[in-house]
């Protein structure tokens, strides 16, 4: 058995992604300056806006091939319970930040659902009514759509979140340049990455987690976060609970695996549930897999749940586990966890994988 083991609970709110934005695009405002130039800036953000959402229509309904000036590649993601039958979902990019002449870029996201109906044709004008060339379409709308702009750091990862309900969704996601000023200027460089995404329902009635999430630390913070620091830090649950998210689940030897998720579906007793967790490591070999070593089961109850815990209240139930290393020979590793749900009777068996390196 593995000593030092060492568990810490936290509740987080059911509303864990409440900070985020849920539909309508919004711009990041980056200073204050005075009316002149604030009308300036709105208006270029606007023609940037402007400049995205145009290529992902045109992408979008096979017009124009999607632009790959700048590489854009997508790294991870989690399914986290979100608010009113949705699922928060933070992800982070890798973009090739080389290929960019300038930091500062807008970023566009759209999801599109791929089994809604297409739109009912336009109404045909009555006999008596005369045609206004001006008149537009009204704008489609999508489950998810939103636009921010700023600037991609020297490593070019970028972390941002989404929230969706249950469902498969076409991605489209836009890395433009924003444009330069001046003439002469090149033409701003632009990367379009597309792909699936099948997003899970976490709120089915039944015993179920979150994504498990490998962490290189797991803090609480002393003062909740603002919407809009929460926009640029979509790690961070229910405002107050940051997460750093582990690189490929890749741990040094000797250092700490931590390991989080969030459990859903657990019945409760005034509002505290009671539950067991046992946690089973296994290492692979070239033969296979061979049993490595397991912790003490976890009790998550009245007597380790923080006083005030209450499901009722909108308490959400968070398991961790933090795993010294040392006794970890370099190599790969799965975890399997089965929670026992003592009220109800019913078990989850789930597993996870993670790396060790000397």
């Amino acid at each position: 058995m593995e000593k030092g083991m060492n568990i810490r609970w936290v509740v987080t709110a059911t509303a864990a992604a409440a900070l985020m934005a849920t539909t309508a695009p919004a711009l990041i405002a980056q200073n204050q300056p005075n009316r002149r130039e604030e009308e300036r800036r709105r208006q270029a953000e606007q023609r940037e806006a402007q400049a995205v959402v145009k290529i992902v229509d045109a992408v979008a309904a096979g017009k124009e091939p999607a632009p790959a000036d700048i590489p854009v590649s997508w790294v991870e993601h989690y399914f986290v319970k979100g608010i009113e039958g949705t699922s928060y979902i933070p992800y982070t990019l890798s973009i090739d930040r080389s290929t960019m002449a300038r930091p500062n870029a807008a970023l566009y996201v759209r999801a599109v659902d791929r089994n809604a109906p297409p739109p009912p044709p336009p109404a045909p004008p009555s006999p008596d009514e005369q045609p206004d060339p001006r008149r537009r379409p009204p704008a489609p709308e999508y489950p998810w759509e939103d636009i921010q702009i700023g600037e991609v750091g020297a490593d070019g990862s970028l972390s941002r979140a989404m929230q969706l309900k249950p469902g498969e969704y076409d991605l489209f996601i836009v890395v433009k340049e924003i444009a330069g000023e001046g003439r002469n200027q090149p033409p701003p460089k632009m990367g379009l990455l597309r792909r699936t995404i099948s997003v899970r329902d976490l709120w089915a009635p039944e015993l179920i987690i979150s994504t498990p999430i490998f962490a290189s630390s797991v803090e609480p913070l002393a003062t909740p976060l603002s919407t809009e620091d929460q926009r640029a830090n979509p790690f961070t649950f229910g405002g107050s609970l940051k997460v750093v998210p582990a690189p490929g689940a890749r741990f040094k030897s000797g250092g700490e695996m931590q390991m989080l998720f969030w459990i859903y579906g657990t019945q409760h007793n005034n509002g505290v549930p009671d539950l067991t967790i046992d946690y089973n490591f296994h290492t692979k070999t070239a033969d296979g897999e061979k049993f490595f070593n397991k912790t003490q089961p976890q009790a998550v109850n009245a007597s380790t749940l923080p006083p005030g815990f209450s499901m009722t209240a909108g308490h959400q139930v968070l398991g961790f586990l933090g795993i010294p290393l040392k006794s970890f020979p370099a190599g790969d590793y799965r975890v399997e966890f089965k929670i026992t749900d003592t009220l109800s009777g019913k078990t989850l068996t789930e597993n996870a994988t993670f790396t060790v390196e000397s």
